[in-house]
This record gives C-alpha cells, structure tokens and sequence, in this order.
C-alpha cells in the first residue's frame, strides 16, 4: 500500500488507472447525487469491461454504507495516488492474486463485518471480470527506471 501513496497515476499499469478512475468516478457522481454506475457506463463500455461494472459499483457502494470511516478520493485530474486509493487498489490487487485473506483482512479494517464477505465476493467477481476484459490488477504498476530506485 505505501508503495503507491503519492507515487504518479501514470505510474500504474492500465488496471490500476482504470480501476482508480472508477472510484474518483464514483465519488464525484455520489458528491453530484447522479447514478454512480451511470456516470461509469460508458468508460467501462469503452474500454470492453462493461461486464466488471455492476459489481465494481456493489463494492464501492459497500466501501460507503459499511464503512469505518469517512473514505476521501483525490479528484478525476490528480496527478498522484491519495492515501485511501491506495489502500483500495493494495486491496483489489491482493484479491486479484489470489490473497483473499490479505484482502479479507484489509476490509475487515474498512468496513463493518457484515460487509466484508459481500464486498470480497464483489470485488473478486469485478477482478475476474475485468481479467477477462485486459484488465490485470494483480501487478499494478509498471517497471518504470525513474521510480524503482538504483539498479543493482
């Protein structure tokens, strides 16, 4: 998670920018009172994940109504990764790799605990489904010389 707070979007692979798009996405259409998934439709249908969205938007709505804490999202123009965005896509990728304890541990810390095995649920059907469409998040950045560090 510390790997990706304030580290540059351009610095995650195509996953991760998608999926940190979709939660800036939805916050700012909540804050607007539009349909999240609405406002997503057509990013998602753009990009051949349509079928990740409705569980995409699941997860995110249990993210706010089973939430611990006020989550606060960076907004759509940000150049940098926001402490909360990082635990999620941390959180998303863990699932994705297949560690589900990790992940189910994490949420744990997020949400109430009748949350978290419906949000796990949704976020792996979303990961599978967005594996399908291109969208690998279990590595979410991409090897970049300017931000890996010395070279051994």
């Amino acid at each position: 998670m510390y790997a990706l707070v304030d580290r540059p979007v351009e610095s995650l692979c195509n996953g991760g920018r998608l999926l940190l798009w979709a939660m800036r996405g939805w916050a700012l259409a909540i804050e607007r009172g539009c349909c999240p998934a609405r406002a997503l439709h057509r990013g998602f249908a753009g990009v051949g994940a349509l079928a990740a969205l409705p569980d995409v938007h699941v997860a995110f709505a249990l993210f706010v109504s089973g939430s611990r804490t006020r989550l606060a999202f960076a907004p759509m123009g940000c150049a940098r990764i926001g402490e909360v965005e990082a635990v999620l896509l941390r959180l998303w990728s863990d699932a994705a790799s297949g560690g589900t304890d990790t992940a189910r541990a994490t949420l744990g810390l997020l949400v109430d605990e009748a949350s978290v095995a419906p949000a796990l649920a949704a976020i792996d059907a979303a990961a599978s489904q967005l594996a399908a469409a291109g969208f690998d998040l279990s590595h979410l950045t991409t090897p970049s010389p300017n931000l890996s560090g010395p070279s051994t």
